[in-house]
Formats: structure tokens, C-alpha cells, sequence
């Protein structure tokens, strides 16, 4: 038990040291720093979230949702952020005073802090958790079961769009293969109408692969269910690569998609494993993403290889900061906008029936900083304080911080539980959680509500589930097939 606690001290000690000096230090070392209030408390958020990272890479139990959280946090808003305050240049050409730039970063450190007071009130409440206290409605929740006739539906419904959408896609099953542009123009006027069509095939398509992974077995049998599995199996396989692979799809769509059906491997889900895979994934964020919009436009400029700084500077992929920064200037010009938390949940409401419709706030910010494109991004923190200032911004984000911990905490709980909601939606969340941090959540209700929705619709509450398993709990670690009874992996 010493040996564990002081490798345990070493590893945190050795990754702080990465996060919080190293890495910032190579950023500030490229070229002149420009001193100034904000850049000294923007070292604060550097420290903060990559110490905050740091533990999550050493902790002792897996937690994917802290994981997605702390390195968009500590990429976008601290390493990101770092560089263009130490460089003063920006992704885009519009410009704040000393003030909204010190404002912005007390901002961003203010919804860091709530999130981490959130996570330690629900850490404090999970310890303080009986083992016989009765599951709560989350924990109900992620722990209903795959229903195999529901998951056969879907495959069944993923297929068929398949069939139809592909064929009805100017350049059909190639233009999947050509860039994000090429399939934008095509679809000319109709173009808000096919996005809505693709991502209502690449969701399906992607849930139906991954329940296939994912279902557990039955001591039973049903040896012909264990023959449609090997049919489908390929066939899924083969039909993700076409819908949701990374030229056709944004990046972190295509991401969430790989990174979850990696994490479908049980073995993979394993603390040590996870370590690794996260350290990975942080590695790649930092220096594979920033040229992995090669395939985005058709006209594809020559590859060239720059500095991290340099990155951060110039890609408009990290204009998260900026976006605050603006979102400042927007909100002391215009003031407060309660009335806007209502557009994501409702999103689905046409503007022919409710002519108030908030606007997408991405586009707001891009109105007002007089940008002809409008296709940026809106921070939760800038999103958030638009509605009500920085008492919306701690609301928010203590809330985030309490659900993002007991949503880790309960699928560790469930990480027996063959074929649990949780071991389908909490990596996945966790993943597409950077698109939903990154905003705006007007452009992301859409599919985080598909993405979250279908699985529902392939599950059942236990009482149900336990139909098609004994309703005792395994003793041993489970194997998984696509449909119970049908036998574990390959």
C-alpha cells in the first residue's frame, strides 16, 4: 500500500510538472511574451487546470466525463488562451481592451472554480454514501439495460436510412470521401435539411454498432440471434466508416466516435489502460488536431508544420478565449439575455411559430465583431453569462461539476453490469462533452439530443431488461456479445 501511494505521489508530481511548467513553459519561450494583468492571472488557470488534469490522469478510479472536462479546460481556455495573451495575436481580426481581456480570464477561473467546488461536493456526498442506500433516479437511469429486439430495430432503421440517404446523396456513397465542403455545396438550398438527414443516419448508425459491442450475453442460448450478430457486425462496421469518418464528419464528432468504441473493449477500460489511452488522447489533441482538418475544404492548402504557439495563435479551431473575450464586450454593450436559455432546449421549435427565437450565439458574437462568417464558436462560460452574469456562470458550472462527478462515480459503480446505459453513454458524453464546452448549444442541441435519445430507445429499465438475463450479478467480469445468449468476443 506504500509502494502504491508513493508511485501514486511520483506520477502526480511528474505530470504537474508537464502541464503546469513545461508545456506552458515551451509556449511562452517561442516568441516575446507581452506582460500584462491578465497574462499573470491566465498562469493561475493554467495551474489550475493542469493540476486538475494531472489528478484525473493519476486517479484511482477511471473518470472519462473529468477527463473530456479538464483538457478542454486546460488545451483550449489554458494553453490556448496562454499564448495568445503572452503573443497579443489572435485567430480573428477583432480586438479588446486590457480590462475585457483581465475580465475574460477572471471568467474562465470562475467557472473553473465552481466546477471543481461542484465535484467536491459530490465526492463528498459519494463517501458519505451507505453501501445499502437505495440507487437514485441517475443512477436508475444509467443503469438500465440493452433490450436485443430494440437494438435489432435500430440496426434494422440504421440500414435502411443507409439505403435510402447514401443513394439520394449528390455523388452518393463517394462524396463521403471528398471533404465537408464538397457535401455542403451539394446540398444547395436544402443544405440545413441534409445536415439534419446525416446526422440522423450517423447517430443510429453509430449506437447500433456500438450496442452490438456492448450487449452481454445470455446463459441461454439463441444460437440463430448469435448468426445475426456476425451479419451485422461487419456490416455496421463498414457503414461507420462511410457516415462517420473524420472527412465527412467534423473532428470531434468523428473523435467521440472512435474514442467510445475503443473504450467499448472492457480490457481498455481498465485503470492502467486508461491512463495510457488518456495520455494518448491528450498528446493528440495537442499536436495531431490542430492538422486534422486537412480533408475539411475541397481547395487544400500544402500541409506545413508549426509551433504550438503558433497553433494557438493563428487556427481558428482555438478561438474559444476570444469568443469569451467578444462575449465580454457584447454583453457590457447590450447587457443580459435570461431569456436565451430557453433556445437550446427548445430547439426544435420553428422560428414561423415563436418569432423570438434566441439566435445562435456563435453568430451573435461573429455580428457583432462584424465577421462576414459566422461559424465560431460560444463558450458554456460565455454562454452562461450572456444569460446572467458570473452568478449564471457559478450556477452552471457547480451544477456540471456535481452531475460530471456522480455520472463517473456511477458508472464505476455499473462498470460490472454487462450492458448498462452507462457504459454505452458516459464515455461517449464525456468525448462529445468538448463540442458541448466549446458551444454554441443552439448548433449542438440537435445532435447531442440524437446522441442521447437513441440509446434510450434501445434500452430498458432493469425490472424489463432482466427478462432476457438472470437478474443476479456476476461474480466474475463479464463477457460481452451483441446479443444475450449469443457467446462472448472473438
Amino acid at each position: 500500500m506504500q509502494d502504491a501511494r508513493v508511485r501514486s505521489v511520483a506520477a502526480v508530481s511528474l505530470w504537474a510538472v508537464v502541464l503546469t511548467v513545461l508545456l506552458p513553459g515551451l509556449i511562452l519561450q517561442s516568441q516575446g511574451v507581452h506582460l500584462s494583468a491578465a497574462l499573470a492571472l491566465q498562469g493561475v488557470v493554467v495551474v489550475h487546470a493542469g493540476g486538475a488534469l494531472a489528478r484525473v490522469l493519476t486517479a484511482s478510479r477511471v473518470r472519462f466525463v473529468a477527463l473530456g472536462f479538464w483538457v478542454f479546460a486546460y488545451i483550449w481556455l489554458g494553453l490556448a488562451a496562454l499564448a495568445m495573451l503572452a503573443t497579443d495575436t489572435y485567430p480573428w481580426s477583432y480586438r479588446t481592451g486590457e480590462t475585457t481581456a483581465l475580465g475574460a480570464v477572471a471568467l474562465v477561473e470562475l467557472g473553473l472554480l465552481a466546477y471543481s467546488a461542484g465535484t467536491a461536493l459530490a465526492a463528498r456526498r459519494e463517501h458519505a454514501r451507505a453501501d445499502t442506500a437505495p440507487p437514485g433516479f441517475l443512477e436508475r437511469f444509467l443503469a438500465r439495460r440493452i433490450a436485443p429486439w430494440r437494438l435489432l430495430a435500430l440496426c434494422g432503421l440504421a440500414l435502411g436510412l443507409a439505403a435510402v440517404l447514401i443513394a439520394g446523396q449528390p455523388g452518393r456513397l463517394g462524396a463521403y470521401f471528398t471533404s465537408r465542403q464538397a457535401i455542403t455545396e451539394a446540398g444547395g438550398e436544402d443544405a440545413s435539411m441534409r445536415s439534419l438527414l446525416s446526422w440522423s443516419l450517423s447517430v443510429p448508425a453509430f449506437w447500433a454498432l456500438l450496442g452490438l459491442l456492448r450487449v452481454p450475453r445470455r446463459p441461454g442460448g439463441d444460437r440463430w440471434l448469435r448468426a445475426v450478430r456476425w451479419l451485422l457486425l461487419p456490416v455496421l462496421l463498414a457503414l461507420n466508416v462511410v457516415v462517420n469518418n473524420p472527412i465527412s464528419k467534423p473532428r470531434f464528432w468523428a473523435g467521440m466516435v472512435l474514442l467510445t468504441l475503443l473504450f467499448s473493449v472492457p480490457r481498455l477500460c481498465r485503470l492502467r489502460a486508461f491512463r495510457a489511452t488518456a495520455a494518448a488522447l491528450l498528446a493528440a489533441l495537442l499536436f495531431v488536431f490542430p492538422y486534422s482538418d486537412y480533408f475539411r475544404y475541397s481547395d487544400r492548402e500544402d500541409f506545413a508544420v508549426v509551433s504550438l504557439a503558433d497553433q494557438f495563435t493563428g487556427n481558428g479551431d482555438y478561438d474559444a478565449f476570444q469568443q469569451v473575450q467578444t462575449g465580454v464586450d457584447y454583453a457590457h454593450d447590450n447587457g443580459f439575455s435570461p431569456q436565451n436559455v430557453l433556445g437550446p432546449p427548445l430547439f426544435m421549435v420553428p422560428r414561423s411559430v415563436w418569432p423570438g427565437k434566441p439566435s445562435d450565439t456563435g453568430i451573435s458574437l461573429a455580428e457583432y465583431a462584424g465577421y462576414d462568417f459566422h461559424n465560431l464558436s460560444a463558450p458554456l462560460w460565455i454562454e452562461s453569462y450572456l444569460w446572467a452574469g458570473p452568478f449564471a456562470v457559478v450556477l452552471v458550472f457547480c451544477l456540471l461539476g456535481v452531475l460530471g462527478r456522480r455520472v463517473d462515480d456511477i458508472r464505476h459503480r455499473l462498470r460490472e453490469s454487462p450492458g448498462a446505459l452507462a457504459a454505452l453513454l458516459v464515455p461517449a458524453f464525456a468525448f462529445y462533452q468538448m463540442v458541448f464546452l466549446r458551444g454554441s448549444l443552439l448548433a449542438i442541441a440537435g445532435p447531442l439530443s440524437l446522441l442521447v435519445a437513441v440509446p434510450l430507445l434501445i434500452t430498458s429499465p432493469i425490472a424489463r431488461a432482466s427478462r432476457f438475463r438472470s437478474s443476479a450479478m456476476p461474480t466474475a467480469s463479464p463477457r460481452h456479445a451483441s446479443i444475450p445468449g449469443t457467446g462472448g468476443h472473438p
